[in-house]
């Protein structure tokens, strides 16, 4: 375990002495790109299709701004290894891991629903070290760093949403591959919808992430989701501050991630995890928890 560990933070230190600057300029100037080229053509005729049978959308959109991302991280980490939304993977083997959402949103963006934006994040040995977040429609470029804080164009972004729960707004994300007729998804929803105020769906993962790390809202039960869209906007709420859990109540942090069996991995969010969770600041994540657990109970 020490091993490991010690393996891990020089790793990671060397991220911080050399490329950390530079990774979060990079990704931060390619989402900015990637954003501007999603608004520039927002509202326009281009072709758009079905991804596969359960009717996602990609649009040309998409391949450009996924093509303009992938160029500019290999172009400045030809030794890292990248994998994107459309592209998918590219690069070689490496410690280090890029994932990228071109056009998170791509169903709205073709819809004309001005809410869809970019995610980028950067691993380490399966750790999330780096997050960008760029809201294409409003400019707005956030960055989370692990134990760095979560920032918002230079503002330290702090979680703090006022009220009670159930007077509250929380936000429902669900993975692509959740059917129409699953059960638990469906008790599971309607009891969230039951027991608060409101729930929403905003069908752009990465902004919704954003929202909680703003404290605009009081929680997000994820289910069953996965994808490039997650590990930026994750690492941006606990960075700013949020609890984040599986349904059972152990801290993400806690599961699976780098090193063998026998290794204890880095704290943090790691690839892979969070496809079942509960995410919300100390003060209203317990209750949320519980509302959660029953609604599964019930389904």
């Amino acid at each position: 375990m020490r091993e490991w560990s010690t393996r891990w933070h020089k790793g990671a230190e060397q991220l911080e002495r050399n490329e950390k600057t530079l990774a979060k300029e990079v990704a931060r100037e390619a989402a900015r790109k990637a954003g501007a080229l999603a608004k520039e053509r927002f509202g326009s005729t281009m072709n758009a299709v079905h991804k596969d049978e359960r009717g996602d959308l990609v649009t040309e959109v998409d391949i450009q701004a996924d093509r303009l991302i992938v160029d500019e991280i290999l172009a400045a980490f030809p030794s890292h290894r990248i994998y994107s939304e459309e592209a998918g993977e590219g690069g070689v083997a490496s410690d280090w891991v890029w994932h990228v959402d071109p056009l998170d949103g791509t169903n709205n963006f073709a819809l004309g629903i001005p809410l869809y934006g970019v995610s980028i994040s950067l691993s380490y040995q399966g750790l999330i070290v780096l997050g960008v977040v760029h809201d294409s429609v409003m400019g707005l470029s956030y960055v989370a760093s692990h134990k760095e804080g979560a920032w918002q164009e230079g503002i330290q972004l702090e979680a703090k949403p006022q009220g009670a729960l159930a007077k509250s707004t929380i936000s429902w994300i669900q993975g692509h591959g959740v059917g129409k007729n699953d059960a638990t998804a469906l008790g599971l929803r309607h009891h969230l919808e039951h027991s608060l105020k409101r729930v929403l769906r905003m069908w752009a993962p990465s902004l919704t992430w954003a929202m909680l790390a703003r404290g605009d809202l009081h929680g997000i039960v994820l289910y069953n989701s996965e994808g490039e869209d997650l590990y930026a906007g994750m690492l941006l709420a606990q960075e700013a501050g949020v609890k984040v859990t599986d349904f059972s109540g152990h801290p993400i942090s806690l599961l699976g991630g780098g090193g063998s069996a026998h290794c204890e991995p880095a704290e943090g969010i790691h690839v892979g995890e969070g496809r079942y969770v509960v995410a919300a600041v100390e003060e209203y994540h317990e209750e949320l928890l519980k509302i959660v657990q029953a609604g599964i109970r019930g389904a």
